[in-house]
């Protein structure tokens, strides 16, 4: 896999995953939210936790409620569409919505903000089996079956699989899809499902989801950062996450930068509530 393509993968998979389009805005397709409006729309998957949902009980919704109050917006709208492929091209840049939540801060479609946390990957272990490790080059590993978030058919779509692959380790692989049962909700948690049900003994998990549903399992849970955090040449298993806006708008990518200054505080309680491992010195692990 070339490095564009495993950075690629990295976005999908740490932005939320990329095709069903599922819009509820009564406003024709296109359409602009103008500033008498008062409000601010917001491009978002309607089953991601914890990152957002159709009853807005994800972070990123909570965050975008603070936002809206700053920016004088009366109420938050969604275009709601599953995060996979073409997320961006059907929503943001088809001008459906107006700013995602959360992207990488190097993410090359759309305008950035300045980074409001920094997260990676960390392992999800149980607590009882007391597997203490955080390294990728741990021999340990070898074995141990291993559960990694996958975009396709493709482990290597996978950053630490990609990794474990390269460090020869393959047969002790177990994919888990990040679409799952779209159907059902919470389809990316199956992952840290498989930890508690003991079907793996540990699982590689994107940060925010693997500290979300370590929390909501009956189960306890371990989640701990691994190094490295890029595995050279470069594959980053650590990023910083912003919010995205069209290209071109730059007056709401400053708003939303002074914003993200000015509530700093605020933001970092709502990820601390959420269990989203942050690893930029504020509530870092």
């Amino acid at each position: 896999m070339s490095s564009r393509s495993r950075l690629a993968s990295c976005a999908l998979l740490v932005a939320g995953c990329w095709l069903l389009v599922l819009p509820v805005s009564a406003r024709p397709p296109g359409q602009r939210a103008t500033s008498n409006q008062q409000v601010l729309r917001v491009c978002s998957d309607p089953n991601n936790l914890p990152f957002s949902n159709e009853r807005e009980e994800g972070f990123e919704n909570r965050i975008a409620q603070l936002l809206a109050r700053d920016l004088g917006a009366t109420k938050v709208t969604y275009y709601w569409f599953a995060q996979r492929r073409g997320f961006v091209r059907n929503t943001l840049n088809a001008n459906k919505c107006d700013v995602i939540m959360g992207v990488p801060s190097s993410f090359e479609m759309a305008l950035t903000t300045r980074p409001y946390y920094r997260s990676g990957y960390v392992f999800v272990t149980r607590r009882d089996r007391k597997i203490d490790i955080d390294s990728l080059d741990d021999p340990r590993l070898r074995k141990l079956k291993i559960g990694v978030q996958m975009i396709g058919d493709d482990y290597a779509s996978s950053p630490p699989a990609h990794a474990l692959a390269s460090r020869g380790m393959t047969s002790n692989v177990v994919g888990y899809s990040v679409y799952g049962d779209y159907s059902k909700p919470n389809p990316p948690r199956n992952v840290v499902d498989a930890v508690a049900k003991k079907e793996v003994d540990l699982s590689a998990v994107w940060g925010p989801t693997a500290g979300y549903f370590a929390k909501q399992s009956s189960v306890p849970l371990v989640v701990k950062p691994f190094t490295p955090e890029i595995d050279l040449p470069f594959l980053p298993f650590v990023f910083d996450i912003s919010m995205a806006v069209r290209r071109g708008d730059t007056a709401l990518r400053d708003k939303l930068d002074r914003i993200i200054e000015k509530r700093e505080k605020e933001i970092a309680a709502i990820l601390r509530a959420y269990g989203v491992p942050r690893m930029d010195g504020e509530d870092g692990l």
